[in-house]
Parts: structure tokens; C-alpha cells; sequence
């Protein structure tokens, strides 16, 4: 068994390097001391120490992830929170991340997708096409309501298309 000041420093290098590679959550962070079997109450110190330090910040994570997570994977705001959820992340924190996401963006956003999505499609029968888009579409987190409008736009834009 190491020494606590042994821990303590495998627990700041084993930090360095994770939060070197990608941005973590608190509790990623954690877990992953956890697992390298770092002593609970030596990772809290340290983690607390990082937080004081704003290497680890959750708030400053959650609206990194959830950019990342609009522009890379086109996801709605329900897909990012429960991602967030399971990376550890305070629900205020994450409410306060999706704050500035608004159903309008959403539209706009699921429209985009659809559009993009329907010109590979274009060999395809009409309500294969709009069974494909609306799967694929709520898989990324869309409500009802806009998996409909965003669909109907892309068709009418394929059907603009073909003419």
C-alpha cells in the first residue's frame, strides 16, 4: 500500500494526465481515482484542491460538453442532460448549460440534420424516408413535435429537389 503522500501524488498525475487527454466532471474524475485505487478521502482532497485551482470546473464542463455535443452530434437539449447526468454533472449546472437552448434553435437545428439527412435518401420510397428521418431524429433527443416539422421540411425540400 502506498504512503498517503505517495496517493496523493499518483492522484494529482493520474488528474494531469486524464484532464490532459479530454475535460472531465468532478465525479469522472473521481471514478477514475477510484479506480486506480486512490484512497476516498486523499482523491477528495486533491479533487477539491484542482476545483480551488479551476482545473476541474463542472459548470465551465457542462457548457463545453453540451457545445461540443450541438455542433459534433447535432443532439437536443434532453440527449445533452442525460449525458451530463451520467458523466456526474450538478442539475443546476446542467440547467444553467442548456439555458441559452431554445425550441426555436431546436427546430432549426433538427431541420438542418433532416435536410442533410434526406439527400442521401433520395433512392428511397417517401415513408421510408420519413420512418429513417424520424427515428433518427428522436434517437438524437428531438421531441415529437419537431421530429414532425423537421421531417415534413426536409420532404418538401427533397421533393424540391427532384423537380
Amino acid at each position: 500500500m502506498l504512503s498517503p503522500e505517495k496517493q496523493e501524488s499518483r492522484a494529482r498525475n493520474v488528474l494531469l494526465y486524464q484532464l490532459s487527454k479530454s475535460a472531465k466532471s468532478k465525479d469522472q474524475c473521481r471514478k477514475i481515482l477510484a479506480n486506480r485505487g486512490i484512497d476516498s478521502e486523499i482523491a477528495e482532497k486533491v479533487l477539491d484542491r484542482f476545483e480551488e485551482a479551476q482545473i476541474i470546473d463542472d459548470a465551465v464542463f457542462a457548457r463545453a460538453f453540451t457545445n461540443s455535443r450541438i455542433r459534433g452530434k447535432g443532439l437536443a437539449k434532453t440527449a445533452i442532460a442525460r449525458e451530463l447526468r451520467e458523466k456526474g454533472v450538478d442539475q443546476e449546472l446542467i440547467e444553467t448549460a442548456l439555458q441559452e437552448l431554445d425550441n426555436e434553435g431546436e427546430l432549426a437545428r433538427a431541420t438542418e440534420l433532416a435536410v442533410n439527412r434526406v439527400r442521401r435518401m433520395s433512392h428511397l420510397e417517401k415513408l421510408v424516408i420519413q420512418r429513417r428521418l424520424s427515428g433518427f431524429l428522436a434517437r438524437k433527443g428531438y421531441a415529437g413535435s419537431i421530429v414532425q416539422s423537421a421531417t415534413r421540411v426536409a420532404l418538401e425540400e427533397a421533393v424540391k429537389l427532384e423537380v
